[in-house]
C-alpha cells in the first residue's frame, strides 16, 4: 500500500518508502495511529497521521 504523505525537506508530497504503523502520543495520553517512513528522494523521516480504526 503506498502512502502519501509531506516531504517537509523537498517541499512536496510523496510516497512513504519502507513505511510501517505506530503509535504516537496524543493530546491527553491518547494513542493516535500514524504510517511512518523515508522519504524516497531526500532521507528524511517521513510521518502521516491516521483515523481511528
Amino acid at each position: 500500500m503506498a502512502t502519501t504523505a509531506y516531504c517537509v525537506k523537498c517541499k512536496t508530497k510523496r510516497d512513504i518508502k519502507d513505511e510501517k504503523e505506530v503509535e504516537m502520543k496524543g493530546k491527553g495520553g491518547v494513542k493516535r495511529r500514524a504510517m511512518t517512513g523515508t522519504c524516497p528522494v531526500c532521507g528524511t523521516k517521513m510521518f502521516r497521521i491516521l483515523g481511528k480504526a
